[in-house]
């Protein structure tokens, strides 16, 4: 009875820790991972003692194994596959000939500088060859880098952690099979167990990844025969079943399992898909929260510190030598500036799957009498200290000093008619990062938007989460369709909720969406009623001009009835009000304020009069 109360006392306080340090990562913008090592550590053996990882015995093993493959699974299901094309080559390089440098890199500067036997340098570098999208993908998201280089690190860390898993295990294998390995590495068996053994893993996690995923995928299609509330949890049962059965067949072949079958699922566009990501998201979270907490506490900080100075420059070597030649090998010839080769070459934290591989892997050599286990975990979370902290806390910094950093989406657009380009143009202006959904994209140059993005050409709106949507603050439809409007914005309102949704107009009661019952956060644009043909066709034959009023304490009354004046007869629109240093998109039910600019459009048959009484000598513009 006792031991079972301190079982769940350590569960229970794992979990709670693990989230507070999720919770302060994101109130701080810090990656949560350094929280998380630092609450384990403090908590742990060589803190305060209060977690003790050791009361679950074998049951640390299992809570490992089926974690990974949670957290393996929902980085399959994120990867935005049909965005791999652009770097397809580069990532296939990583994933191959990267490993290969990776390996000899890191078993080099472990032995020559470190001092490691070759047999425990080798199975290092086989640790560290994975980075991790636990770590990389939070970061990435953090420093708002480059979409290529973003997703090059993303899919590398997410095809990596199985490889290199499986490296791992065999290299282990291979030093348990023979005490006479420096022997046997002059030779050529190792190189033919290697590839045999990754083949085999390999296929057996691929087979058993696409026959699963693919009858998942066909079994969530049946909306009918599986009801809502039961999908995400036979999502889950699926996923471990298939990975146990894989473990089963071949070791560390349900790595590959639990990737495939991420990927196959969002390939094959099921409903409610991002329901499901939203689930496994949190599940991912919540087991990459317990696995780091549990493993750091489970560390001894004297065994960092009893490797010495030669063990940090060993780590350095691997950082700042053979990242770099991995990199420059990889993406050789392939379109990347040395400001992208350079960040790729500094953002590789090692994350979940080392950490808790090197775990394992101190136990099996301690089990069967070979020294070296206790040090090699510690070289292994010294690398993980030293890359989350140095590079998670510099990334953005020099993502910013490379001018890799893409400004944060604040309004998103639908539409690609003049008005809608004309608004674009002016929130540019004044620096504000654009993203325009243009739904004749295969017809539009893209070149009248400027440098905003013309993302989309379909409304699937959660496919457009990677562009950077998901974190904007105002989603404006301006369509020519009302009713489109009215369902993006609803759908915008749904699965981003930004500060403020706008359409151009209420769409027709006849229509059956009311949005004023049904989403009353949605508001209306610029004025009650538009004719938006008629303001386009007075752009295209420059009828109009842009205006800015400022709206003085003095004449606010007179400005006030001149401009309501205007925009009931059609000939002023309203497009944008700054108040104390913010622009956004004008409302139809503002209430204006002395001191606020407004920016908009005047039809030039208004008088001359009408224009001085309102401006008060402000600067005109044309579009």
């Amino acid at each position: 009875m006792e031991d079972s109360l301190l079982i769940t006392s350590l569960i229970s306080t794992t979990v709670l820790v693990g989230i507070a340090a999720q919770v302060l990562g994101k109130f701080l913008q810090i990656p949560g991972i350094i929280f998380l090592l630092l609450f384990g550590i403090l908590l742990g053996s060589s803190g305060l003692g209060l977690l003790e990882p050791s009361l679950l015995g074998s049951g640390l093993e299992v809570i490992v194994s089926l974690s990974i493959a949670l957290i393996l699974f929902e980085g399959g299901l994120s990867l935005q596959i049909r965005e791999l094309d652009s770097v397809s080559v580069s990532l296939r390089n990583l994933v191959t000939i990267g490993v290969v440098i990776t390996l000899s890199g890191g078993a080099i500067a472990a032995h020559t500088l470190s001092q490691f036997p070759w047999t425990i340098a080798f199975l290092y570098a086989s640790l560290v060859i994975v980075t991790g999208p636990t770590v990389v993908t939070p970061l990435l998201k953090l420093v708002g880098v480059e979409r290529r280089v973003a997703t090059l690190l993303e899919g590398e860390g997410i095809l990596i952690d199985p490889i290199g898993a499986i490296v791992a295990v065999i290299t282990l294998n291979i030093i348990l099979s023979s005490r006479e390995v420096p022997l046997v590495l002059v030779g050529t068996t190792v190189p033919l167990l290697v590839l045999k053994g990754l083949a085999l893993r390999l296929g057996v996690g691929l087979a058993i990844g696409l026959g699963a995923g693919g009858l998942l995928s066909l079994l969530l299609k049946q909306s009918k025969f599986l009801p809502q509330e039961l999908k995400n949890l036979v999502v889950l049962a699926t996923v471990w079943g298939s990975f146990s059965l894989a473990q089963a067949l071949r070791s560390e072949s349900g790595l590959m399992v639990a990737v495939v079958m991420g990927m196959v699922l969002r390939a094959a566009c099921i409903p409610e898909e991002r329901l499901l990501r939203q689930f496994n998201e949190q599940l991912g979270i919540l087991a990459n929260s317990v696995l780091f907490i549990l493993l750091a506490a489970d560390l001894s900080i004297a065994s960092i510190v009893a490797l010495g100075w030669n063990s940090v420059l060993a780590v350095l070597a691997l950082m700042l030598v053979v990242r770099p030649i991995n990199i420059l090998v990889s993406t050789w010839n392939r379109g990347f500036s040395w400001q992208q080769q350079f960040f790729l070459s500094w953002v590789a934290p090692r994350g979940i799957v080392a950490a808790s591989m090197a775990s394992l892997f101190a136990i099996s050599l301690s089990k069967q009498g070979m020294s070296g286990g206790d040090a090699l975990k510690a070289l292994v979370f010294l690398t993980i200290l030293m890359t989350v902290f140095v590079q998670g806390l510099t990334a953005s910094w020099v993502a910013s000093w490379l001018g890799l950093r893409v400004k944060q989406v604040r309004t998103v657009i639908v539409g690609d008619h003049p008005l809608a380009k004309l608004l674009t143009r002016l929130l540019q202006e004044r620096g504000e990062a654009i993203a325009v959904i243009d739904l004749n994209a295969s017809e539009a140059n893209s070149s009248q938007f400027k440098e905003s993005p013309v993302i989309s050409s379909y409304l699937n709106l959660e496919e457009l989460e990677a562009e950077g949507i998901a974190s904007s603050s105002t989603f404006l439809g301006l369509s020519n369709n009302p009713e489109l409007n009215g369902i993006l914005a609803q759908r915008a309102s749904e699965l981003f909720r930004p500060d403020l949704i706008a359409i151009l107009s209420q769409p027709p009661l006849d229509s059956g969406t009311d949005l004023s019952v049904i989403a009353p956060n949605i508001k209306i644009a610029f004025a009650p009623q538009i004719d938006l043909e008629l303001w386009n066709q007075y752009l295209n034959q420059d009828q109009a001009q842009v205006i800015e009023i400022v709206l003085r304490s003095q004449t606010y009354t007179a400005q006030q009835t001149e401009l309501r004046t205007l925009i009931e007869s059609g000939e002023f629109l309203p497009l944008l009000i700054e108040r104390d240093q913010n622009l956004r998109i004008m409302l139809a039910d503002e209430i204006w304020q002395p001191g606020d600019r407004i920016v908009g459009l005047l039809h030039k048959s208004a008088s001359s009069d009408a224009i001085v009484s309102l401006t008060q000598s402000a600067a005109l513009a044309t579009p």
